[in-house]
């Protein structure tokens, strides 16, 4: 199906789902992480969308096929970092999470990588990366309403199907969650995405 259209129905799938997550422990989030996030995510959400709405189907293909392998090559080799990283990096992260969430529904890897890396405890991390997440796909919901993406009633007639299946989905995977480890969740994960990313090249190269 065309990008465009992809992206649209994945927005509001993905708005539906942050909130479920971001809601759940508000308190936790660590707000000056937030603040130095969220300039950058709407800069980057403006330059990702226009990107979209010029972008030919194939090289926007080729270019997501390519982020997700990077990412994908990325998360299957172990990582560790003796010291936290500059704050400063907030609006790199920020930038470049804006960009690829509205030009490739995929935001959080940014996020995720930047967070990580600035010491906080496995509560902070997750209700702050909830909150920056769900404010990042709010402002890609807005810009896909302003561009007009986000007008086509056939996505939200998938919309009416996708949504509860996906709240469907986070229900189920929250007990699958505690049932398995982090290291063998994300190997899945970076393995399926490896997947991905190299037929998404395929199909653009040819």
């Amino acid at each position: 199906m065309p990008l465009p259209f992809a992206l649209a129905l994945f927005a509001l799938s993905d708005l539906a789902c942050a909130f479920g997550v971001g809601l759940e422990n508000p308190r936790n989030a660590v707000r000056a992480e937030w603040t130095r996030l969220v300039p950058m995510i709407f800069v980057g959400t403006a330059l990702g969308v226009t990107l979209l709405v010029n972008l030919p189907r194939a090289a926007g293909m080729l270019l997501l096929g390519i982020f997700v392998l990077t990412y994908a090559i990325y998360s299957l080799f172990p990582h560790s970092f003796s010291k936290s990283i500059s704050s400063g990096w907030a609006w790199v992260a920020g930038f470049t999470g804006g960009v690829t969430s509205s030009l490739f529904g995929a935001g959080g890897p940014p996020y995720v990588i930047y967070l990580s890396q600035r010491g906080l405890s496995k509560e902070q991390f997750r209700a702050t990366l909830g909150l920056t997440i769900m404010s990042s796909i709010s402002l890609r919901v807005v810009a896909f309403l302003l561009t007009g993406l986000l007008l086509d009633s056939r996505v939200w007639l998938a919309a009416a199907a996708v949504v509860p299946s996906a709240l469907a989905a986070i229900f189920l995977a929250r007990k699958i969650f505690l049932r398995i480890s982090r290291e063998l969740l994300m190997r899945a994960v970076a393995v399926l995405l490896f997947a991905s990313g190299g037929s998404l090249v395929w199909r653009a190269l040819g």
